[in-house]
């Protein structure tokens, strides 16, 4: 079971453990195999799948639920996944989610808000290590602002793994971050095999960002879990109008409109309330505004809340109001609509795309029409012309599942996997030809020098050296019901996300 080469390319090995699966489970071969190539009509391959992003939890936000749903999908359907993110402080090593879901916190250096710093170099070792030792087929990053995301692309490209990238956000193409971000973006995107944007605005921006063919680029929309965003009437106060808002208070999130609504609006409504969960350095601007008009008796600041209260927070309300100036789906309206409220937003990005016209008022991103659309919705909440929380929660349901992204992110893996991975010279011209004169020669040379620090790590410790690890999930798993009956048997059952240090 030696290391196996061709053209550059580095197939992780196989368990030495493993022996000949039967017939049902034969699409366990590596996709880029020659019998996966034709994937039979009844039948699945089975992909082992690494999640890679500089944001998980114990952070909070949006593509880190994204990222755990979509994996416990995946895993549902019998697919093996582990997730690849930096240590968040104790929190480093191995640890087991629900399910199974293996999560290993890298000991990488953050650099800036979550984001690890990258040389492009040296997450090579750690990343090795894991793509190895659970033999993955499949490289899935996540987030143009992950460094972590764009290293794990360079190095499993130089590997020979399939990958696929997702991009949860919106860039301008002005600033000098932007323009940044999007030659990073270029150079990451520019031989990955597929990539997934989660609303077809995101994909028009990315497509120009980053210079690519659309036919490589899929729509897959966010989703929510409806049983956790479920409504409850009993916990809202009729005798006043609530409004929530729950945001990072950044100024992406249009904390200062929301800064110059809250006067004017209260100013009007005696009986209106702000409820604002989130926390940033946009807060200092909402402190002020409730200092200067005296209305600490009407506008909560909750601070950062855990994603398991923000139901909780939701219920409170009648009208949940977005002021983002950019998105390029917003999860949050549709959470929030699952808990039956009114939803207020701007028409930005992916927004519109969301939800149907009968389930948001969108406004143009400026107080004055923020102010005319809650001032309508308000009107109909006081004469009651307002659908039953129960009616708006059965219509959202039904838009967005989690079961349905795993459905056709799967596609995606299968039609990934068909392609083939660029051998180095390939890759080299493309990098050339794609990036522009300056940075094609920078990348080329640090895709080389990538290749000849594998090659190196190859001979100083060789793959079939590296232990193989247990599966935790996929149809190897050993957390089936075996493992579950022993488990209860020995009072040693394992609650949902459990965290756990045994490897």
């Amino acid at each position: 079971m030696g290391q196996k080469k061709r053209s550059g390319r580095v197939h992780p090995p196989t368990c030495p453990s493993e022996t000949q699966p039967p017939a049902a489970a034969r699409t366990l071969d590596p996709p880029n195999s020659s019998k996966a190539r034709g994937f039979g009509r009844e039948e699945r391959a089975r992909h082992r799948i690494c999640m890679v992003s500089d944001f998980f939890y114990p952070n909070m936000g949006g593509v880190e639920s994204h990222i755990y749903q979509l994996s416990q999908c995946l895993i549902e359907k019998g697919h093996k996944v582990v997730i690849a993110t930096h240590a968040y402080g104790n929190r480093r090593g191995i640890r087991y989610l629900t399910n199974g879901l293996k999560v290993y916190y890298l000991p990488l250096q953050v650099m800036y808000n979550q984001s690890t710093t990258t040389t492009c170099i040296h997450s090579l070792p750690l990343l090795r290590c894991v793509f190895v030792r659970e033999r993955v087929t499949v490289v899935h990053a996540h987030s143009s602002f992950s460094a972590m995301a764009h290293d794990a692309l360079f190095h499993a490209k130089t590997m020979g793994l399939n990958t696929v990238f997702t991009d949860h956000s919106l860039f301008g193409f002005a600033d000098l971050s932007s323009v940044l971000t999007n030659k990073l973006l270029t150079v990451s995107l520019c031989d990955t095999n597929h990539i997934v944007c989660v609303s077809y605005t995101s994909k028009e921006n990315t497509v120009l960002r980053a210079a690519l063919n659309p036919d490589i680029v899929s729509v897959i929309p966010n989703a929510v879990d409806p049983t956790d965003f479920t409504p409850d009437p009993s916990r809202r106060d009729n005798s006043k109008i609530t409004i929530v808002v729950v945001s990072r208070l950044v100024y992406r999130k249009g904390i200062d409109l929301l800064g110059g609504i809250i006067p004017e609006l209260c100013t009007k409504h005696h009986d209106l309330y702000f409820l604002i969960g989130g926390e940033g350095p946009k807060r200092i601007v909402l402190e002020e505004v409730r200092e200067k008009y005296q209305l600490h008796d009407r506008v909560r600041l909750l601070g950062a809340l855990d994603h398991k209260d923000v139901r909780d927070v939701l219920v409170q309300g009648h009208i949940f109001l977005n002021t983002s100036l950019t998105e390029a789906f917003c999860m949050a309206i549709v959470e929030g609509a699952s808990c039956g409220l009114q939803v207020v937003s701007t028409r930005v990005g992916g927004i519109p795309e969301v939800l149907p016209d009968e389930l948001v008022t969108l406004c143009e991103p400026t107080v004055s029409s923020l102010c005319a659309g809650l001032e309508t919705v308000i009107a109909r909440q006081r004469s009651g012309k307002v659908p039953p929380p129960a009616d708006i929660h059965s219509k959202v349901r039904t838009l967005y599942t989690w079961r349905n992204v795993a459905e056709r992110t799967e596609k995606v893996y299968d039609l990934a996997c068909r392609q083939p991975v660029l051998p180095l010279p390939a890759r080299l011209q493309r990098l050339q030809s794609h990036c522009g004169a300056f940075a094609g020669f920078i990348f080329s040379f640090l895709a080389v020098i990538d290749f000849l620090f594998l090659f190196f790590l190859q001979w100083l410790h060789p793959d079939h050296l590296i232990d193989v690890a247990v599966d935790a999930s996929g149809p190897h798993s050993c957390w089936g019901p075996s493992f579950k009956k022993k488990a209860k048997d020995s009072n040693r059952a394992w609650p949902p996300g459990a965290d756990t240090r045994h490897c």
